[in-house]
Protein backbone atom coordinates (compact mmCIF):
# COMPACT_ATOMS: atom_id res chain seq x y z
CA UNK A 1 0.00 0.00 0.00
CA UNK A 2 1.32 3.45 -0.94
CA UNK A 3 1.85 5.55 2.18
CA UNK A 4 1.58 9.30 2.32
CA UNK A 5 5.00 10.97 2.31
CA UNK A 6 5.78 13.90 4.60
CA UNK A 7 5.58 16.16 1.55
CA UNK A 8 2.10 14.92 0.69
CA UNK A 9 0.91 15.32 4.27
CA UNK A 10 2.35 18.83 4.43
CA UNK A 11 0.56 19.71 1.19
CA UNK A 12 -2.60 18.25 2.69
CA UNK A 13 -2.21 20.42 5.77
CA UNK A 14 -1.90 23.50 3.60
CA UNK A 15 -4.90 22.50 1.49
CA UNK A 16 -7.41 19.85 2.56
CA UNK A 17 -8.58 16.27 1.79
CA UNK A 18 -12.13 14.86 1.56
CA UNK A 19 -14.33 11.72 1.22
CA UNK A 20 -17.90 10.42 1.06
CA UNK A 21 -19.16 9.27 4.44
CA UNK A 22 -19.24 5.49 4.79
CA UNK A 23 -18.82 2.95 7.55
CA UNK A 24 -15.79 1.51 5.75
CA UNK A 25 -12.46 1.76 7.54
CA UNK A 26 -10.00 3.73 5.37
CA UNK A 27 -7.04 1.76 4.06
CA UNK A 28 -3.74 2.09 5.94
CA UNK A 29 -1.80 5.16 4.86
CA UNK A 30 -4.91 7.22 4.04
CA UNK A 31 -5.01 10.90 5.03
CA UNK A 32 -7.20 12.04 7.88
CA UNK A 33 -10.48 13.89 7.61
CA UNK A 34 -8.76 17.07 8.78
CA UNK A 35 -6.09 16.78 6.09
CA UNK A 36 -8.63 16.26 3.33
CA UNK A 37 -10.80 19.13 4.52
CA UNK A 38 -7.78 21.43 4.70
CA UNK A 39 -6.90 20.61 1.10
CA UNK A 40 -10.46 21.39 0.11
CA UNK A 41 -10.14 24.87 1.60
CA UNK A 42 -7.03 25.51 -0.53
CA UNK A 43 -8.27 24.31 -3.91
CA UNK A 44 -10.15 26.53 -6.34
CA UNK A 45 -13.76 25.65 -7.21
CA UNK A 46 -15.57 26.27 -10.50
CA UNK A 47 -19.20 25.57 -11.34
CA UNK A 48 -18.62 22.93 -14.00
CA UNK A 49 -15.91 21.49 -16.21
CA UNK A 50 -15.46 23.61 -19.33
CA UNK A 51 -14.80 22.04 -22.71
CA UNK A 52 -12.53 24.44 -24.60
CA UNK A 53 -11.40 21.87 -27.16
CA UNK A 54 -7.88 21.44 -28.48
CA UNK A 55 -6.86 18.46 -26.35
CA UNK A 56 -4.74 16.00 -28.32
CA UNK A 57 -2.59 13.57 -26.36
CA UNK A 58 -1.16 11.85 -29.44
CA UNK A 59 2.17 12.86 -30.89
CA UNK A 60 1.85 11.37 -34.37
CA UNK A 61 1.85 13.32 -37.61
CA UNK A 62 -0.66 16.14 -37.43
CA UNK A 63 -1.33 15.64 -33.71
CA UNK A 64 -0.82 18.41 -31.17
CA UNK A 65 1.05 16.32 -28.54
CA UNK A 66 -0.11 18.82 -25.91
CA UNK A 67 1.46 17.01 -22.93
CA UNK A 68 4.61 15.95 -24.76
CA UNK A 69 5.66 12.44 -25.81
CA UNK A 70 4.15 9.72 -23.65
CA UNK A 71 6.33 8.85 -20.62
CA UNK A 72 9.20 11.01 -21.80
CA UNK A 73 12.32 11.19 -19.64
CA UNK A 74 13.03 14.66 -21.03
CA UNK A 75 11.35 16.61 -18.25
CA UNK A 76 12.20 18.34 -14.99
CA UNK A 77 9.54 16.31 -13.16
CA UNK A 78 10.73 14.05 -10.32
CA UNK A 79 12.50 11.13 -11.95
CA UNK A 80 13.19 13.05 -15.14
CA UNK A 81 16.56 12.80 -16.90
CA UNK A 82 17.45 9.60 -15.06
CA UNK A 83 17.81 7.46 -18.18
CA UNK A 84 14.51 5.60 -17.68
CA UNK A 85 11.10 6.45 -19.10
CA UNK A 86 8.39 7.58 -16.70
CA UNK A 87 6.35 4.37 -16.88
CA UNK A 88 9.30 2.27 -15.73
CA UNK A 89 10.08 4.82 -13.02
CA UNK A 90 6.55 4.42 -11.62
CA UNK A 91 6.68 0.63 -11.77
CA UNK A 92 10.06 0.58 -10.03
CA UNK A 93 8.75 2.74 -7.18
CA UNK A 94 5.35 1.15 -6.65
CA UNK A 95 5.88 -2.55 -7.34
CA UNK A 96 7.51 -4.98 -4.96
CA UNK A 97 9.69 -8.00 -5.84
CA UNK A 98 10.79 -6.10 -8.94
CA UNK A 99 12.79 -7.82 -11.67
CA UNK A 100 14.59 -5.79 -14.33
CA UNK A 101 15.56 -6.70 -17.86
CA UNK A 102 19.23 -7.63 -18.08
CA UNK A 103 21.42 -4.96 -19.61
CA UNK A 104 19.09 -2.04 -18.88
CA UNK A 105 20.93 -0.80 -15.78
CA UNK A 106 17.93 -1.52 -13.53
CA UNK A 107 15.57 0.44 -15.74
CA UNK A 108 13.14 -1.77 -17.65
CA UNK A 109 10.79 -3.57 -15.24
CA UNK A 110 9.77 -7.00 -16.49
CA UNK A 111 8.06 -8.44 -13.40
CA UNK A 112 6.85 -7.50 -9.94
CA UNK A 113 3.80 -7.30 -7.71
CA UNK A 114 1.38 -4.41 -7.32
CA UNK A 115 -0.76 -3.55 -4.30
CA UNK A 116 -3.46 -1.78 -6.31
CA UNK A 117 -4.26 1.56 -4.59
CA UNK A 118 -7.79 1.62 -6.03
CA UNK A 119 -8.97 -1.92 -5.27
CA UNK A 120 -6.62 -3.23 -2.57
CA UNK A 121 -5.93 -6.31 -4.66
CA UNK A 122 -2.47 -7.82 -5.04
CA UNK A 123 -1.75 -8.09 -8.76
CA UNK A 124 1.18 -9.70 -10.51
CA UNK A 125 2.94 -7.71 -13.23
CA UNK A 126 4.51 -9.42 -16.23
CA UNK A 127 5.81 -7.29 -19.08
CA UNK A 128 4.44 -9.86 -21.51
CA UNK A 129 0.99 -8.72 -20.33
CA UNK A 130 1.89 -5.11 -19.70
CA UNK A 131 -1.67 -3.87 -20.11
CA UNK A 132 -2.74 -5.67 -16.94
CA UNK A 133 -1.01 -2.90 -14.97
CA UNK A 134 -1.33 0.64 -16.27
CA UNK A 135 -0.23 4.07 -15.09
CA UNK A 136 -3.07 6.37 -14.05
CA UNK A 137 -2.94 10.15 -14.00
CA UNK A 138 -4.82 10.76 -10.75
CA UNK A 139 -5.91 14.16 -12.06
CA UNK A 140 -6.61 13.12 -15.66
CA UNK A 141 -4.76 14.85 -18.48
CA UNK A 142 -7.91 15.66 -20.44
CA UNK A 143 -9.55 17.09 -17.33
CA UNK A 144 -6.45 19.14 -16.54
CA UNK A 145 -6.46 20.54 -20.07
CA UNK A 146 -10.10 21.56 -19.75
CA UNK A 147 -9.57 23.05 -16.28
CA UNK A 148 -6.67 25.31 -17.19
CA UNK A 149 -3.61 23.35 -18.32
CA UNK A 150 -4.29 24.37 -21.91
CA UNK A 151 -2.90 27.81 -20.98
CA UNK A 152 0.28 26.45 -19.41
CA UNK A 153 3.69 26.48 -21.08
CA UNK A 154 4.40 23.13 -22.72
CA UNK A 155 7.22 22.46 -20.24
CA UNK A 156 4.76 22.64 -17.35
CA UNK A 157 2.35 20.28 -19.12
CA UNK A 158 5.17 17.78 -19.69
CA UNK A 159 6.07 17.97 -16.03
CA UNK A 160 2.45 17.41 -14.99
CA UNK A 161 2.11 14.38 -17.27
CA UNK A 162 5.27 12.79 -15.85
CA UNK A 163 5.17 13.77 -12.18
CA UNK A 164 5.95 10.45 -10.51
CA UNK A 165 5.81 11.96 -7.02
CA UNK A 166 2.37 13.57 -7.27
CA UNK A 167 0.15 12.51 -10.13
CA UNK A 168 0.99 8.97 -11.21
CA UNK A 169 -0.16 5.64 -9.79
CA UNK A 170 0.30 2.10 -11.06
CA UNK A 171 -3.16 0.49 -11.03
CA UNK A 172 -4.92 -2.47 -12.60
CA UNK A 173 -5.62 -1.88 -16.27
CA UNK A 174 -9.34 -2.58 -16.05
CA UNK A 175 -9.81 0.03 -13.32
CA UNK A 176 -7.77 2.59 -15.22
CA UNK A 177 -9.87 2.03 -18.32
CA UNK A 178 -13.12 2.37 -16.36
CA UNK A 179 -11.96 5.65 -14.84
CA UNK A 180 -11.00 7.31 -18.12
CA UNK A 181 -10.83 11.09 -17.71
CA UNK A 182 -13.56 11.29 -15.09
CA UNK A 183 -13.16 13.41 -11.97
CA UNK A 184 -14.39 12.68 -8.40
CA UNK A 185 -17.97 13.77 -9.03
CA UNK A 186 -18.28 10.90 -11.51
CA UNK A 187 -15.70 8.36 -10.34
CA UNK A 188 -14.24 7.04 -7.10
CA UNK A 189 -12.13 3.89 -6.59
CA UNK A 190 -14.26 0.71 -6.65
CA UNK A 191 -13.06 -0.21 -3.16
CA UNK A 192 -14.48 2.38 -0.70
CA UNK A 193 -11.57 1.76 1.68
CA UNK A 194 -9.37 3.65 -0.79
CA UNK A 195 -11.61 6.69 -1.24
CA UNK A 196 -9.71 8.76 1.35
CA UNK A 197 -6.37 7.92 -0.24
CA UNK A 198 -7.64 8.89 -3.69
CA UNK A 199 -9.24 12.11 -2.41
CA UNK A 200 -6.01 13.20 -0.79
CA UNK A 201 -3.95 12.40 -3.89
CA UNK A 202 -6.38 14.18 -6.22
CA UNK A 203 -6.51 17.31 -4.11
CA UNK A 204 -2.77 17.38 -3.53
CA UNK A 205 -2.23 17.41 -7.30
CA UNK A 206 -4.87 20.10 -7.77
CA UNK A 207 -3.32 22.36 -5.15
CA UNK A 208 0.26 21.76 -6.32
CA UNK A 209 -0.56 22.70 -9.91
CA UNK A 210 -3.19 25.35 -9.26
CA UNK A 211 -5.97 23.35 -10.89
CA UNK A 212 -9.56 23.71 -9.69
CA UNK A 213 -12.23 21.16 -8.88
CA UNK A 214 -15.84 21.48 -9.96
CA UNK A 215 -18.62 22.14 -7.48
CA UNK A 216 -19.71 18.54 -8.02
CA UNK A 217 -16.20 17.29 -7.30
CA UNK A 218 -16.08 19.33 -4.11
CA UNK A 219 -19.35 17.89 -2.87
CA UNK A 220 -18.19 14.36 -3.62
CA UNK A 221 -14.88 14.93 -1.85
CA UNK A 222 -16.59 16.48 1.17
CA UNK A 223 -18.66 13.33 1.51
CA UNK A 224 -15.51 11.28 1.20
CA UNK A 225 -13.82 13.36 3.90
CA UNK A 226 -16.64 12.59 6.31
CA UNK A 227 -15.65 8.92 6.17
CA UNK A 228 -11.94 9.47 6.81
CA UNK A 229 -10.46 8.96 10.25
CA UNK A 230 -10.35 12.15 12.36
Amino acid sequence: MLMWSSTMVAACLVAGCGLVGTDVTPAPGSPSRTQVEQLLTAVGVIAARPHPGGYQRGCGAGQACVFGPTWTDDTDAPGGHDGCDTRNDVLAVQLTAVTYRDGTRACVVVAGRLADPYTGRSVGFDKARAGDVQIDHVYPLAAAWDMGAGAWPVEQRRRFANDVAANLLAVTGSVNQSKGDRTPADWLPPNPAYHCFYAGKYLTVAVRYGLPVTAGDREALLRVAAGCDP
